[in-house]
């Protein structure tokens, strides 16, 4: 395969990062693909914030993976800032070939890179190939999470 480039998302990107989304089960049910404006104002938010990163590995000139990472300034943990990894996604072609591999380690590197003692993620409880892949990078499943939706 050729060199990996992973970036900052662009507007260009945006259809390609949304068709990832929306490429399961889960993603289908809440992703639209045929509509990209509610995407394109959050890029803008996220692009105004220095806290939020959302990366895009390209391949060939092909955005073939994406995550969004999150800088967290805290006051827990002696004032400890933490990172979040979130919307992992990789292109199904892409899929075994290593790419989730090298942009989980970018998201540590960048952690490190911002002074986050801790990076935490999050995975739907149906996802256990993916809990498997995180649990192989070094992560452990020590917390229950929550959400409510709004």
């Amino acid at each position: 395969m050729g060199d990996l480039e992973i970036r900052a998302a662009v507007v260009d990107d945006i259809p390609a990062i949304v068709a990832m989304l929306a490429d399961d089960p889960l993603g289908a049910r809440r992703e639209s693909p045929d509509d990209l404006v509610p995407y394109l104002a959050a890029l803008e938010r996220l692009s105004a914030d220095p806290n939020q990163h959302l990366m895009v590995a390209v391949r060939e000139g092909r955005v073939v993976g994406t995550l969004q990472l999150t800088i967290v300034p805290g006051l827990s943990r002696r004032g400890a800032t933490r990172s979040i990894i979130e919307g992992v996604r990789i292109h199904a072609d892409e899929r075994g070939s290593g790419l989730g591999t090298q942009l989980i380690q970018w998201a540590i590197d960048e952690s490190r890179n911002q002074d986050c003692q801790l990076v935490q993620l999050t995975s739907d409880s149906s996802r256990t190939d993916a809990h498997r892949f995180y649990e192989r990078l070094g992560f452990t499943a020590s917390h229950v999470g929550f959400k409510l939706a709004l």
